[in-house]
């Protein structure tokens, strides 16, 4: 019964965990779309763009628009 227990608890802490997630890894999550988006809007206009798109999320919203912004500026760097 114990044994049982113990792993009930590990896998309700790993479900807890997994859930979770920190207003770091959201803005992360946002900055990668938004920075493929961007770039390849300008130097790759026909490659289809599949991203995540958690808008409700303030800190994925942010880091969208800032990844859009960095991957359309680093397209035009590069031209």
């Amino acid at each position: 019964m114990l044994k049982k227990m113990k792993w009930f608890l590990l896998i309700v802490f790993f479900v807890t965990l997994i859930a979770c997630e920190g207003s770091d890894s959201a803005y992360d999550r946002g900055y990668g779309d938004g920075y493929a988006r961007g770039y390849n809007s300008l130097c790759y206009p026909n490659a289809s763009n599949i991203i995540y798109g958690d808008f409700d999320n303030q800190n994925y919203s942010r880091g969208y628009n800032d990844g859009e912004r960095d991957g359309r500026n680093d397209c035009r760097a590069e031209r």
